[in-house]
């Protein structure tokens, strides 16, 4: 087939592109040129989806069977991108997220659940909101319907995460010693390889399936302290991990999710967050590989010149990731 990714550089979007071609596929990328190299073996456009005068160029003489957008954020622009790509495309499947559901992640969340009020027609610019991905997913279906898919998805990490979540404790275990391992080992986490969600992805298009698609790792598919463990094993490390309670910790003001990355606390706010159900799409084929395995190939991506974006966690806390040292050594020492 002939496929369109919207961005196709970076993280989930390179994904996509490395396993559309392993398929025998035609892929054409449209990206600003900004973020990454494009891969080889793809017609890379160059362009800004902001830009009506891009996406006229992009659009020019061009059909696509499906469209793959990695990099939509604003609703103003997936309506813009869907309006030119109506006639021109025969499936458009857009990359949302859980922080679309109204409930998430206080409540568990599937297909049915509400999405967060955010109509269409949003101007454009809008500053960050989460609300942003539900006006995406509207703008997307007002243009192309039942031609569209919307995989819904979870936490995402491996091989050229540019956020640096399970970068950073892959470098922080590694320089060993005792670490600072949160709340408790046992508490289920759902954790999908960029990978594996590409991969999935393509199958709905490659089988002609359509509709939303909650995409992570089935609930209970893996623990902290399995992941923490992963770490451990993939870097050789002789690091202690010491487990503290998450009162302890709050106590201490960590921030949940971003200075310990990916701990969520056993608190009302955060009851939902490993609790996205994700049966419908395994249901459709999606299969996640272990933790291992991707924690023992990110390190192996860093060893080999990667490098992650440590940096604010997508403008919803402010705080970077990552604990400082010293901190992690004032409540180690109790």
């Amino acid at each position: 087939m002939k496929i369109l990714v919207l961005g196709g550089s970076k993280f989930l979007g390179r994904a996509y592109v490395v396993d559309a071609l392993a398929r025998g596929h035609q892929v054409t990328t449209f990206n600003r040129g900004v973020s990454g190299a494009d891969l080889d073996h793809v017609e890379a456009v160059r362009g800004d989806r902001t830009r009506p005068e891009d996406l006229e160029r992009l659009v020019d003489g061009r059909r696509w069977d499906a469209v793959v957008d990695t990099s939509g954020q604003q609703p103003y622009d997936v309506a813009q991108t869907a309006r030119l790509l109506r006639g021109r495309a025969g499936h458009y499947s857009f990359v949302s997220s859980v922080h679309a559901f109204a409930d998430w992640p206080a409540r568990p969340v599937d297909e049915s659940s509400r999405t967060l009020d955010c109509p269409a027609d949003t101007p454009q610019d809008q500053p960050f909101a989460t609300a942003l991905k539900a006006g995406c997913e509207r703008a997307l279906l007002e243009q192309f319907g039942e031609h569209s898919s919307v995989l819904n998805c979870g936490l995402l990490y491996g091989p050229h995460e540019p956020i640096g979540r399970l970068p950073w404790w892959l470098e922080r275990i590694a320089r060993g010693g005792r670490v600072l391992a949160p709340g408790d080992p046992a508490r289920p986490m759902q954790l999908i390889d960029a990978r594996d969600f590409a991969a999935f992805g393509l199958d709905l298009i490659d089988q002609g399936l359509t509709g939303r698609f909650v995409t992570t790792a089935p609930i209970g598919r893996t623990t902290y302290g399995d992941f923490l463990d992963a770490c451990v094993r993939a870097t050789g490390s002789d690091a202690e991990l010491v487990w503290t309670d998450d009162a302890t910790l709050l106590a201490a003001q960590v921030e949940p999710w971003s200075e310990l990355p990916l701990w969520a606390p056993d608190t009302p706010d955060w009851q939902g967050a490993w609790r996205a159900d994700s049966a419908k799409a395994v249901a459709a084929g999606l299969r996640c590989r272990p933790v291992a395995e991707t924690a023992r190939d990110t390190w192996a991506w860093l060893r080999n010149g990667g490098s992650a974006k440590v940096t604010y966690t997508q403008g919803l806390t402010g705080v970077p990731i990552g604990i400082e040292a010293e901190k992690e050594q004032r409540i180690l020492a109790g």
